[in-house]
């Protein structure tokens, strides 16, 4: 499973779900970076060899844009239903294996 590193406004409901489906996840308040700007987020995230996972859209894709030598971004939009969060980002990890240097979306789906 991956090794994630979940920004300090990410929901910890969703860490823990993802705990359970076997992902090592780690988040800047447990790692005591709370905080720190996005860009220590992301260098720490990559000193680690650990996926960001965040809700902060405009900044990590500057932040990406500015450089792909990171481990990953996973940039989620924020969802009521947890378990359907973690879910979908539990299967985009499985469907892209290899996430260095890649940010990718994970969506609430439309109503």
């Amino acid at each position: 499973m991956a090794s994630l590193y979940a920004d300090e406004n990410f929901n910890y409901r969703v860490v823990e779900e993802l705990r359970e489906k076997g992902h090592d996840i780690l988040t800047v308040r447990e790692a005591g970076q709370a905080g720190v700007s996005d860009n220590e987020v992301l260098r720490h995230a990559t000193e680690q060899q650990r996926i960001v996972l965040t809700f902060n859209e405009k900044d990590f894709i500057r932040l990406h844009r500015q450089s792909d030598e990171h481990t990953g971004i996973v940039i989620c939009t924020v969802d009521r239903d947890v378990s359907a969060l973690a879910q979908r980002i539990h299967e985009k990890l499985t469907d892209v294996p290899v996430m260095a240097g890649k940010l990718e979306r994970v969506r609430r789906p439309s109503s």
